[in-house]
């Protein structure tokens, strides 16, 4: 999927991806019932938490609870700014 490969795909050392992508999974793990409906703003919404992941890691990242929770953090602040929640769906 195109969110996770956001992910994967980031300018990070092999050991950070890793943590990196346990994040984003366990992130979604933990939403991904608030999202159903169609493909498309279900593919927004792994986007916007791909995006989250991707907006509070550093090369120091070795916690995945700690990012899990980070990018969760980050991605309900950006959803306060959207009307009714909706995600940003970027090109």
């Amino acid at each position: 999927m195109r969110a996770r490969q956001m992910v994967v795909g980031a300018s990070f050392q092999p050991d950070t991806l890793k943590v990196m992508t346990e994040a984003f999974d366990a992130a979604w793990a933990t939403i991904a019932n608030n999202f159903k409906g169609h493909p498309e703003q279900i593919e927004a919404a792994r986007i916007a938490l791909a995006q989250a992941v991707l907006s509070v890691a550093s090369e120091d990242s070795k916690d995945v609870e700690a990012l899990k929770n980070g990018a969760l953090q980050a991605m309900a602040m950006d959803f306060r700014t959207l009307p009714y929640g909706a995600p940003k769906i970027s090109g």
